[in-house]
């Protein structure tokens, strides 16, 4: 199993009375509420934090794509990313993910993570969404050209990576007379491209393809919802005629350790309530505005993201749809090994720092899940492999 550490950037410091102004903190929060010197020593701490995970063991660093929002500040990734490239010389680099629909030059992708993949010599992972339906809001799209933009400008961007330039590209949504990329990318024949997901059955059935077979990851979803999507994922490719491994499926989770399990579920409390009942709230309509999904994936990933945003979000409930992990070094390894198990993933994403976390508890909880929950899982796991 690799183990990556997943970080949203949220603005830490947000004034939580706000969100009781306004209906959600995505897109219609007022910038006002946003400081830019707290936020520079935030992204600062940030950066830190992700630098401090490779140095504990972790095999990869995180960050995605959000717009317009207290919930994660990294309206262009690939900067940070950037940053991460040079500090860091061990643990992978993710960007998970660009939301192809949005752009309007898919090109301007593939030269960033070309260039990041360079960079890194080939530490570079892509990540590739269709963006949450918030998105769409602040960036005045479309959600129902949501699919087929994705799909012309995943087309786009790998030939761009593969083939040698210059040659045409004619689409509906883009269209190339010399697409020719410099730099090409330093991993051949590209980077591996991740899918992150909420379990759009269309999205499912493409990561599957066999021309694809790309990592998928399932985000922030109860335990069920993984283990439904995780399979169906296995099943699809068993369809398409060949087996998925572990390898190929992921798992993104919020996760807190302390010394016991009363003192992790007090520490986390307000934070984790902060993220689910605050940071995450949206109105359904901004979550999944119309023509968004397709009706055939509309009833599932409308409930579980339902379940997501709605309804009892104090710390008991997410800990008990597996939405959260949270308890002493002890609870939390048997809790995420008897998941990894019981959903065949090999790839587990955590995230340590969330919400209102402090930066002091947010590098307690880095340590101890380092070396108390990843270490043990690990020297678990390969003496399972040695002795057979």
């Amino acid at each position: 199993m690799e183990f990556y550490l997943f970080h949203l950037m949220p603005y830490a410091d947000l004034d939580l009375s706000q969100t009781d102004t306004y209906e959600t903190s995505w897109v219609k929060l007022p910038n006002s509420n946003y400081d830019p010197r707290k936020g520079h020593l935030l992204y600062n701490r940030y950066l830190d934090e992700l630098e401090y995970a490779e140095t504990l063991g972790f095999d990869g660093l995180c960050v995605n794509e959000h717009h317009s929002n207290a919930y994660g500040l990294m309206p262009q990734p690939g900067v940070l990313a950037g940053a991460l490239a040079r500090r860091t010389s061990r643990a992978k680099i993710a960007v998970l993910g660009r939301a192809l629909p949005l752009v309007n030059n898919p090109i301007t992708i593939a030269e960033e993570f070309a260039l990041l993949d360079n960079i890194t010599g080939g530490r570079f992972i892509a990540g590739f969404v269709r963006g949450i339906g918030a998105e769409y809001f602040s960036w005045n799209s479309n959600p129902a050209m949501s699919h087929e933009r994705f799909h012309e400008a995943h087309d786009l961007i790998v030939q761009a990576w593969t083939r040698e330039g210059p040659f045409a590209f004619e689409g509906k949504h883009f269209n190339f007379n010399y697409v020719n990329l410099w730099p090409r990318p330093y991993q051949t024949p590209h980077p591996p491209i991740w899918i992150p997901s909420q379990g759009s059955t269309e999205t499912i059935e493409w990561a599957t393809h066999p021309d694809r077979r790309y990592t998928y990851l399932q985000t922030f979803s109860p335990v069920a919802a993984v283990a439904k999507y995780t399979k169906q994922y296995r099943d699809s490719a068993a369809r398409q005629g060949w087996q998925a491994s572990e390898d190929q499926l992921g798992w993104a989770v919020p996760c807190y350790v302390a010394d016991t399990d009363e003192i992790a579920m007090r520490e986390a409390r307000p934070h984790a309530e902060a993220f689910y009942q605050k940071f995450l709230r949206m109105p359904p309509e901004m979550l999944l505005p119309p023509g968004y999904l397709s009706l055939k994936s509309m009833g599932d990933v409308t409930r579980a993201r339902a379940q997501r945003i709605s309804g009892d979000k104090s710390l008991e409930a997410v800990m008990a749809s597996g939405m959260f992990l949270c308890g002493s070094p002890a609870t939390v390894r048997d809790q995420l090994d008897h998941y990894a198990r019981e959903l065949g993933i090999g790839r587990l994403l955590v995230m340590l720092q969330f919400a209102t976390l402090p930066a002091d508890l947010t590098a307690r909880n880095m340590k101890l899940f380092a070396d108390s929950v990843m270490g043990p899982i690990r020297a678990q796991r390969q003496a399972l492999a040695l002795a057979n």
